[in-house]
């Protein structure tokens, strides 16, 4: 249309087929509403369309369930929330759970084919509505979505007309049948283009769907705050609203499993000083390959094994000789001129560039150092602060915007971004203040904090973008929680949450039976990288250390869906990381020898695996790694507790807080979200069987490996006694 010179050329906004398909129907003024489901101040409207049943959800969302192209869509309903639909397809069954007290509604749908059946394509089922109810001339915007196999979701906000903030997830643990029988994952399946969003089956063209048979097609969960999340602060703490709201509906986690994490930390323990195929010797002194028998000793492993091993000396009560060792040759990886640590030895292969760094590899030393220096190690800490003016510098001249990969001689940028997204190593400012804030701790110079908050101030507007590395927005997360709490300042718990909302989107929350994934659990398993094909353990025992800070710092103050998604991780992986350890899985699931990265597996060896993948690829592609071995020792030091005089040894999923000796026992209290609870294990020392154990004045019998079992709430203040010595 042409306009004249004071009028501007109006583009209608791109829109997808199916919204136009909706628009057009509705226009068409051809459906068949049914009596409207109450759901607080809200109604949902089943209607049956031309060929689906659909939900209008106010006037603002329609939730499409049964689809049978070609239209006839019979419907028998049963009460109000149960629906039967015949289609061209075949049966579906669809019922809706509306949970007004949690602003949750809830809509399954099982799909029985009628024939055998491939799909080159199945629409998308939720669309958001304009003023006039069409998925037309609606303002909006998606926050963020499904990536990968992580969790199935979608996070937008409705502006205009006004809406709020809504999240979509879709139960991918219900759709495991679906997805094997179809031999596919559902991998990018929730999403969209705007206005047609929500979850699209993966196409199926050579395995069917068998006639007779019921899978569940959909299990949707959707919540919605009234409000317009505005600005990144806002957008993430309401996406860790809506999550947790969500997540108290799911009821697809699996049965958390006790394991012996001690006794791990004593196989690896002495694979790691035993095994030729763990440590090599350079300079006279001991280094520790990254991989089983493979690559060059690197400094980010040997702190970071040397570091777990330290905190595994002061658990059990004496030093263990190996730390010595590996911290003996330290200094070895100090550039004196540059006066940082390199990431390789001076004498490195011609096959490494020995000047090329990643920007995390430079901060995450300092953090481990820092860490032993605050325990007392000397020679720890006068390194941490021969580097530490190097590490500013570097910080300085990116402005605090890290690139991937630079020159540690002349901070030439040699990988910039990701992939052409102007997006760096996004998260490295988190990490880098949690340093300077262990720079403030051992020197009480305040500019070290100053730079920690100038650093965590720069970190904005990359919203959901803003994960590089799983365990680097943790510990950022760690250190906003800290300076909130130090300075009152609320930013720094708005900020903090921006971390965790992006380490979260990145999880698995759900537990996939694909494949491989049938031998091996996954849930809430967080996916290394932002765009990461697998998890990986090294991410997660670290992320589950910071976590453990994070939550102790921020105590009762917190807010409570952080709480409940926190302590959620923590018990899902003490279950779940056993299964890096390739002596945990099937021999038969492992790849072949030559189609492993690094060097070889070897199952004698209690060193994890690095990948296990939710889409069920065989776990291990990548190879053992060394650096992922204080996972071990991280997870038994957190989560075992003895106390001095108490005939028992203390396990608990959730952290323990105020634990004490009483005059009669010992009490102690459990972190965690309200209505939530966790594992309890009171476990024999050595051979001797418990004494008789009262756990708040109820006695409590031995099951028949000795120990004492019991499930306590979150918050809970818990009383422990016993009567006399142990017997045995």
């Amino acid at each position: 249309m042409a306009k004249d010179s004071n009028t501007a050329t109006v583009t209608p906004p791109p829109a997808p087929i199916g919204a136009l398909a909706l628009a057009a129907e509705l226009r068409a003024g051809a459906m068949t509403p049914l009596d409207p489901i109450a759901f607080g101040e809200t109604l949902i409207s089943p209607v049956i369309g031309r060929d689906s049943l659909w939900f209008f959800i106010g006037s603002r969302l329609a939730l499409r369930t049964a689809y049978g192209p070609g239209g006839d869509v019979q419907v028998d309903r049963s009460g109000d929330s149960a629906f039967r639909v015949v289609t061209s397809l075949g049966v579906f069954d669809v019922a809706v759970v509306p949970e007004p007290d949690d602003q949750v509604l809830r809509v399954t749908t099982t799909f029985t084919p009628a024939t055998d059946l491939l799909a080159p394509y199945w629409p998308r089922d939720l669309y958001v509505l304009g003023r006039d109810g069409l998925p037309v001339d609606v303002q909006g915007q998606v926050e963020a979505a499904q990536r990968g196999v992580n969790v199935g979701l979608v996070y937008f906000t409705v502006s205009a007309p006004d809406f709020g903030t809504v999240m979509y997830l879709q139960n991918l643990t219900a759709l495991n049948d679906w997805h094997r029988q179809v031999g596919a994952a559902p991998e990018g399946v929730v999403g969209g283009h705007w206005p047609e969003l929500g979850y699209r089956p993966a196409a199926f063209v050579e395995r069917p769907l068998p006639a007779g048979q019921s899978f569940v097609q959909s299990d949707v969960l959707l919540s919605w705050d009234a409000r317009v999340a505005e600005g990144e602060h806002d957008e993430a703490a309401t996406f860790i609203e809506l999550l947790a709201r969500l997540y108290r509906r799911l009821s697809d986690g699996p049965k958390t499993v006790f394991r012996d994490w001690p006794g791990r930390c004593a196989t690896t323990l002495r694979h790691l000083q035993r095994s030729p195929k763990a440590t090599i010797t350079h300079y006279g002194h001991t280094y520790l390959h990254p991989y089983t028998d493979s690559e060059y000793p690197d400094c980010m492993v040997q702190l970071s094994v040397a570091q777990s091993i330290h905190e595994y000396g002061r658990w059990r009560g004496k030093p263990v000789p190996f730390e010595a060792e590996l911290l003996g040759g330290m200094r070895k990886f100090y550039d004196p001129d540059l006066k940082t640590l390199r990431r390789y030895l001076p004498n490195v292969g011609d096959d490494k560039n020995a000047d090329q760094v990643d920007s995390w590899y430079l901060y995450h030393p300092l953090l481990n150092l820092g860490r032993l220096a605050l325990d007392g190690d000397q020679a720890s800490r006068a390194l941490f602060f021969d580097c530490l003016d190097y590490a500013i510098r570097a910080a300085r001249h990116f402005e605090y915007a890290w690139p991937i990969m630079f020159d540690v001689n002349t901070f030439e940028v040699i990988q910039a971004d990701r992939k052409g997204d102007g997006l760096g190593q996004t998260d490295v400012g988190g990490i880098y203040a949690y340093v300077l804030l262990l720079a403030f701790d051992l020197s009480g110079e305040d500019r070290y904090r100053t730079e920690a908050e100038n650093a965590l101030r720069a970190m904005n507007g990359w919203k959901f973008e803003l994960l590089y590395q799983a365990n680097l927005s943790a510990w950022g997360a760690t250190a906003c929680i800290r300076l909130w709490r130090e300075t009152g300042d609320d930013w720094f718990l708005k900020h903090g949450q921006v971390l965790l909302a992006g380490f979260l989107h990145n999880c698995l929350i759900w537990e996939s039976e694909i494949g491989a994934a049938v031998h091996y659990s996954n849930f809430l398993g967080v996916s290394c990288l932002h765009d990461g094909p697998y998890m990986a353990l090294y991410e997660c025992f670290e992320s589950f250390d910071a976590f453990e800070e994070l939550l102790d710092r921020g105590g009762e103050r917190l807010p409570e869906p952080v709480r409940l998604l926190l302590t959620e991780y923590r018990r899902y992986a003490l279950h779940r990381a056993w299964f890096y350890y390739p002596d945990a899985l099937p021999p038969e699931i492992l790849p072949p020898e030559e189609e492993v990265r690094n060097a070889h597996i070897d199952r004698k060896l209690s060193f994890p695996l690095e990948d296990l993948y939710g889409d069920g690829q065989a776990p291990g592609q990548v190879g053992q790694e060394i650096y992922g071995c204080g996972a071990a020792f991280t997870f038994a030091t957190r989560a075992f507790h003895d106390l001095p005089g108490a005939p028992f040894r203390l396990f608990a999923e959730y952290p323990v807080r105020n634990l004490a000796r009483t005059a009669s026992g010992l009490s102690f209290s459990l972190d965690g979200a309200r209505g939530y609870s966790a594992a309890v294990r009171i476990l024999p020392r050595g051979a001797k069987a418990l004494p008789e154990i009262f756990v708040n004045g109820r006695v409590r019998k031995p099951r028949a490996d000795g120990s004492i079992v019991f499930d306590a709430n979150g918050g809970e203040t818990i009383d422990i006694t016993w009567a006399g010595p142990a017997r045995g």
